[in-house]
């Protein structure tokens, strides 16, 4: 039996809630993904105010739930094998965490984690505009080895509504990921009315 995909996922206070929540339905509905789940305090009130929904809403989309602050999770040690890490969406204040390995919480430590040994870390950084503290860290986490990867819509595909925006940003983080999905369809190249 194939190993399956292994993905830690972390939601934060952050607005764009709907991508960490995306990218857990479409992975729970993959056969050979397990996805691990951290919501912050923050990431909660955004996904009432944003989605109306509940953390425990939340939880059901993943497979294993682990609390914020119990940073002697099994996601906290480099010997917790998985495939990487996605912050979706990763707040300013998480961002900083993890570019100065302020390990306060089970996020910033699994990412530093993520980070140490060399895996796939993803931050979906959302705010705007920049300033120069988030522009600083943002190059520290590119320098360590992460992805910055903020949630900017595509409009090549001529999307009509906000979920195909969505879906096309989530099939973009999975395609980091190797994971094959069908939530958008591929460049083929410009076609050009002559």
């Amino acid at each position: 039996m194939p190993t399956p995909k292994r993905l830690v996922i972390a939601i934060t206070g952050a607005t764009g809630a709907v991508y960490g929540v995306r990218l857990l339905q479409v992975l729970r509905n993959l056969p050979d993904a397990e996805t691990h789940l951290m919501v912050s305090d923050a990431g909660v009130l955004n996904l009432h105010q944003e989605l109306g929904m509940s953390r425990k809403d939340v939880e059901l989309l993943a497979h294993v739930v682990h609390h914020v602050r119990d940073v002697g999770a099994s996601i906290a040690s480099g010997s917790f094998q998985s495939d990487g890490m996605i912050i979706a969406p990763c707040s300013m204040k998480t961002l900083a965490g993890v570019a100065h390995g302020f390990s306060d919480n089970l996020i910033t430590r699994a990412a530093d984690v993520t980070l140490k040994e060399r895996r796939r870390l993803v931050l979906m950084v959302r705010e705007t505009p920049f300033n120069l503290a988030h522009l600083r860290n943002m190059v520290a986490v590119t320098e360590m080895g992460g992805i910055i990867y903020p949630p900017l819509p595509g409009f090549y595909q001529r999307p009509q509504t906000i979920s195909e925006m969505v879906d096309h940003t989530v099939g973009r983080i999975l395609d980091l990921f190797a994971i094959e999905h069908a939530l958008t369809p591929r460049w083929n190249g410009m076609k050009v009315n002559d």
